[in-house]
């Protein structure tokens, strides 16, 4: 490994990410921690304090940039839902899903299994709109809080699918290549560490919301009576579009899996995937909106992805000067960031700070299984799980050796560590803010409520993994 030599600005950002992360375990806002460090990173490495203030303006409008297709895809599927609350059609569309979903005990399982499958075959990214338009309504009207539909979701897909990867197995490969072995023993590790994680974090997360889930809410008979009134007119239609729009998003999942397993089709991956149902939704909205009233149909269209564009800003506005700060972290938007000339070499703090510190992690089985856990986990605070792949893995290969730990075992240790947290379970910067736009609560709420149960499967994945492979 190559020796790091760090600047003033590499301990700038470090003392930023303390504070940052020091104010999430107080249960604070980090907004203004964030925009306070950014300011002192950027004019500590540029030596400008004016161009310090230009990097806290330009870390936000990069976040922006960046987490752009997540705003997009939450605004879309709210105005798709909000045409099919006004014409009726949600309550149709749930009703074959109240069968299982009886109360919001099951309803908590339901959206974790279902989530977890479909992650597992095409990531989480098209996972959330899919199962946040359809079953999140559902699991509320069951009894569950909010906030454990979010859970559900986040540890589920982001957490528990997205950290094995092993259908697309995409992390699991680059693991393995940084740490130069084999792919299949890193996978196949990734997936049992994966589920011992999971299981051990969604029980946690249940067990701590069983006292606020109620029973199944009620609409009172006026309510019922006043609704049917104001949509009596469209019923049959109300019901045509509550059969069209679950058989919509069905066909995309049946194409994912024939572009998946055949060659039929080309291949849809991640944000791809996304995008389809995006696009699908807009269609669908369209002709809903004209099927209402043809006549106002430019109007109700516009109307509605307004209100879904207020709701996604008002739901990932604050995470924007956050992600921000992070970014410096990262050598492929630290650039933009700091507004470096083109062609520019950028620093990548975090990566720096991490390889920088690795020589301290002790030639110990047990230490330095949870040395590249915790490795993992502080490369994930750029909020891509992926990105700090590479590092661990190399990590892995080098010390696996030394001190007597299979490299495929530490590799899968330390993928656990990076994509739990950059993937989207405890970084509000990441695909986790789609999770809470659709379960319409706070992010750092989310944050904090899966703190203790991912933290407590990490540590007992990683034992598991240093004592039984």
């Amino acid at each position: 490994m190559r020796s790091m030599e760090l600047t003033a600005s590499h301990w700038m950002y470090l003392v930023g990410t303390l504070v940052i992360i020091m104010t999430m375990l107080f249960r604070q806002n980090v907004v203004v921690p964030a925009i306070i460090m950014t300011f002192f990173v950027g004019w500590t490495y540029l030596g400008s304090f004016f161009e310090g203030l230009q990097t806290v303006f330009y870390a936000s409008l990069v976040a922006a940039g960046e987490l752009f297709n997540i705003f997009l895809i939450i605004a879309i599927m709210t105005a798709l839902l909000n045409a099919l609350q006004k014409m009726g059609s949600d309550e149709l569309m749930i009703v074959p899903f109240q069968r299982v979903m009886k109360n919001g005990h099951l309803s908590f399982w339901v959206l974790a299994m279902v989530t977890y499958v479909i992650s597992l075959f095409f990531w989480p990214t098209p996972a959330v709109p899919l199962v946040g338009a359809l079953l999140i309504p559902v699991a509320v009207r069951a009894g569950l809080p909010p906030i454990g539909t979010g859970i559900a979701i986040s540890l589920a897909g982001q957490g528990m699918a997205l950290s094995s990867d092993y259908i697309i197995q995409i992390a699991p490969m680059l693991t393995a290549t940084a740490a130069a072995t084999e792919m299949t023993p890193v996978a196949d590790r990734s997936f049992v560490l994966s589920i011992i994680t999971g299981g051990i974090a969604l029980l946690l997360a249940y067990l701590s919301l069983r006292k606020y889930i109620t029973a199944p809410i009620q609409q009172s008979a006026s309510d019922v009576d006043k609704q049917k009134a104001e949509r009596k007119p469209i019923k049959k239609m109300a019901a045509s579009y509550a059969i069209i729009v679950p058989l919509a998003f069905l066909g995309i999942v049946v194409y994912m899996v024939i572009a998946k397993f055949t060659g039929l089709v080309d291949s849809i991956e991640g944000g791809a995937g996304a995008a389809l149902i995006g696009g699908t939704a807009l269609f669908i909205l369209i002709a809903l909106s004209a099927s209402t009233d043809w006549k106002s149909m430019f109007s109700s269209v516009s109307d509605h992805l307004v209100d879904g564009f207020v709701f996604a800003f008002r739901a990932m506005a604050p995470v924007l000067p956050i992600a921000g700060f992070f970014f410096i972290g990262s050598g492929d938007q630290a650039a933009a960031v700091l507004s470096l000339s083109e062609g520019a070499t950028a620093p990548s703090f975090l990566f720096e700070l991490v390889e920088a510190g690795q020589n301290y992690i002790p030639n110990n089985a047990f230490m330095a299984g949870f040395g590249i856990l915790i490795v993992g986990m502080l490369t994930g605070l750029d909020g891509s799980g992926f990105s700090g792949l590479p590092l661990v893995g190399a990590l892995s290969g080098a010390l696996g050796p030394t001190v007597g730990v299979d490299v495929a075992t530490l590799g899968a240790i330390g993928q656990m560590g990076s994509v739990w947290v950059g993937g989207g379970t405890l970084i509000a910067w990441s695909s986790l803010v789609a999770v809470a736009g659709f379960a319409n609560v706070p992010v750092m709420e989310l944050v904090r409520k899966s703190f203790l149960p991912v933290m407590a499967g990490l540590i007992i994945s990683t034992l598991f993994g240093l004592y039984f492979f």
